[in-house]
């Protein structure tokens, strides 16, 4: 019995309703992941600007704290005390759902990514498919804050954001399936322990996984494919209107999405939470890192692309390297 089956057993013997009791754990659960998700986005913040200065040989933020540790933590203050604007003219609703209706999948998708062998909020036999349609709905809250904010920057911000979105969503989805192909599951537990039996497959998934993340760079707006943003052309696109705590959600998103995508690179290509000697948690968290290290890499690296360059990769490029992948994919597994 798990710590959580424990405390809903706990909370039925003391007597409380069983509607009560049941709701309970998930709740636990999910504020365990909303800390979680939290704590590691204030430090990527701070790692990001460490990482930028060093590859410009400058310091980065050094003043509040040992290397300037503290100074995301004054970042979050400081946009907590500023006041929440509101400019006139725009769909008000819809302005102040965009950022939440971002963040909300960003989080749900925490709730099936495996952490340790016995370490995950809910396994589902249909993960991979729950991912793929959460994911979606960022293209929807960037349409809806572009939209709402009676602004044309923010507007072709949103519509470039979700015609990106929309063309490298399709060979994301299929290099996944590749994976799937080969687990013969989609469940990410699954496809872990299938991994930690017999070999990690990048071995076997190399253009898969090149596929996976030049198309996750697209998902989550980073450079080269920062185009939904693009400040010098756009003024900071789909969220020109946003300030304060507006702001810090969209903000916060993108570096849960970045989590994320670390985290599925991770399970899918390199053996998630497996590996010797250390602890599965360990593993994971140490994959995690690596992957997110490497985009910011990227970030600080490479110019941006036009954004017909952007889409010719997608559409010409990454679209049929993942359906030929998928045909040597399955041709694999049929003969084995």
């Amino acid at each position: 019995m798990d710590f959580f089956s424990a405390m809903h057993s706990g909370l039925v013997s003391a007597g409380w309703p069983l509607w009560l009791a049941n709701l309970v754990p998930p709740l636990v659960k999910a504020l365990i992941l909303l800390l979680f998700i939290l704590l590691n986005c204030t430090f990527l913040i701070w790692m990001e600007r460490k990482v930028a200065g060093h590859m410009q040989r400058r310091m980065g933020p050094m003043r509040l704290g040992p290397h300037g540790i503290i100074q995301t933590i004054a970042d979050v203050v400081k946009l907590i005390a500023k006041e929440d604007v509101i400019p006139a003219g725009v769909d008000r609703w819809v302005f102040v759902l965009a950022p939440i209706v971002a963040f909300a999948p960003a989080f749900a998708v925490f709730m099936v990514i495996p952490f340790g062998p016995n370490l995950i909020a809910q396994d589902l036999n249909i993960a991979l498919i729950f991912i793929a349609a959460l994911t979606s709905f960022v293209v929807i809250s960037f349409l809806m804050a572009g939209w709402s904010s009676n602004n044309k920057w923010s507007l072709l911000g949103a519509m470039r954001a979700s015609a990106q979105l929309i063309s490298y969503e399709v060979p994301l989805v299929i290099s996944v399936a590749s994976v799937a192909l080969l687990a013969g599951s989609l469940s990410l537990q699954d496809i872990v322990r299938a991994q930690s039996q017999s070999f990690w497959y990048i071995l076997v998934q190399p253009i898969g996984f090149l596929v996976f993340l030049t198309a996750s760079l697209a998902e989550l707006n980073r450079s080269p494919f920062d185009m939904s943003e693009a400040e010098q052309e756009l003024v900071a696109g789909y969220n020109t209107e946003y300030s304060g705590m507006r702001w810090a959600i969209f903000y916060l998103t993108e570096y849960a999405n970045l989590i994320t995508f670390a985290a599925m690179a991770s399970t899918l290509f390199f053996g998630g939470w497996s590996g010797p000697g250390l602890p599965p948690f360990v593993w994971f968290m140490i994959k995690v890192y690596f992957f997110i290290f490497l985009v910011m890499w990227i970030r600080w690296t490479l110019p941006r692309v036009r954004i017909d360059q952007l889409m010719d990769i997608g559409w010409k490029g990454l679209l049929p390297l993942s359906l030929v992948n998928l045909a040597f994919t399955g041709i694999y597994v049929l003969l084995r």
